[in-house]
């Protein structure tokens, strides 16, 4: 069993992962050793523990160099969690185009690289940047607003990033969002989010305001969920944990939002019981 862990996280995030405090209380009870640390603190010897685990480092779209020379240091030193080839795949949302080729349902998506025109969904939709997290840098707009919304392509061009343009879903609005959480593979619980994005303003701060509920999975959910941790699985092993954002495309069908692998909340607080247990198991698992 694993003894020592860090618990990483960021100067900014301290204080605001509601999964935080309910997790390391069970590790310890568990008779771990357990240390919160920001993966930028020079002062830490990485070395020191069996196990890394990334869990609120929600500043790292800002500075991508920094933390994956950070991430391949560590690496060589001890083990991550995520693994760091899956961390890496992870970070460019364009691993939707792989779930698509492989039969997995995903949210109609435009990906709109530096140079190339864009071209905007004749209704309203929403621009992310390709890396990003916590939906930082994304911002919903109406039809006619096309001209902010290019400024705004424009502006993440401008940082190199690719963009991704995905329509509106109306079930954003009536149904929110459901996030399906695996850990080790296994499905574990699910939940309901509810996301505020803004209106032609792009969200600064480390994560848009959301509402969580407990949800119960349906089976088709399910299924397309593990569709996609399988393939990671067999493409780069097995993810320690993992979230699956469904939400229903306009034809009513259930699709794939984003594949979360490397810092994702978990609403451990709002679903099942056995959720933190879960967790625990298989953070500390050999």
């Amino acid at each position: 069993m694993i003894k020592k862990l860090a618990w990483v996280t960021t100067r900014d995030a301290h204080g605001r992962d509601e999964d935080e405090p309910a997790v390391l209380a069970a590790l310890r009870i568990k008779g771990v050793s357990v240390e919160v640390t920001d993966w930028d603190d020079i002062s830490v010897n990485w070395s020191q523990f069996d196990r890394v685990v990334l869990r609120s480092a929600w500043d790292y779209p800002k500075r991508l160099t920094e933390f994956l020379f950070w991430l391949d240091h560590v690496a060589s030193t001890t083990e991550v969690v995520n693994a760091p080839k899956t961390v890496r795949w992870n970070l460019d949302k364009q691993y939707l185009i792989e779930l698509a080729n492989a039969g997995i349902p995903i949210t109609p998506t435009n990906f709109v690289k530096p140079g190339s025109e864009t071209i905007f969904p004749s209704g309203e939709f929403v621009i992310k940047p390709a890396i990003g997290a916590g939906s930082r840098d994304a911002a919903s707009y109406a039809k006619d607003q096309q001209e902010i919304a290019r400024a705004h392509v424009a502006r993440l061009h401008a940082a190199g990033q690719t963009v991704l343009v995905q329509p509106l879903l109306k079930s954003i609005d009536t149904d929110g969002e459901w996030p399906l959480v695996f850990f080790g593979g296994e499905f574990s619980h699910a939940a309901n989010k509810r996301v505020s994005l803004p209106r032609a303003g792009s969200v600064e701060d480390l994560f848009a305001h959301e509402t969580n509920t407990s949800h119960i999975a349906t089976a088709d959910q399910i299924k397309i969920a593990s569709a996609a941790i399988d393939m990671v699985s067999k493409q780069l092993g097995t993810p320690t944990y993992g979230r699956v954002d469904l939400v229903r495309d306009n034809e009513g069908q259930f699709c794939i939002l984003e594949l979360e692998l490397i810092e994702p909340s978990l609403f451990l607080l709002c679903t099942d019981p056995k959720a933190i247990d879960k967790f625990v198991a298989v953070l500390i698992k050999n």
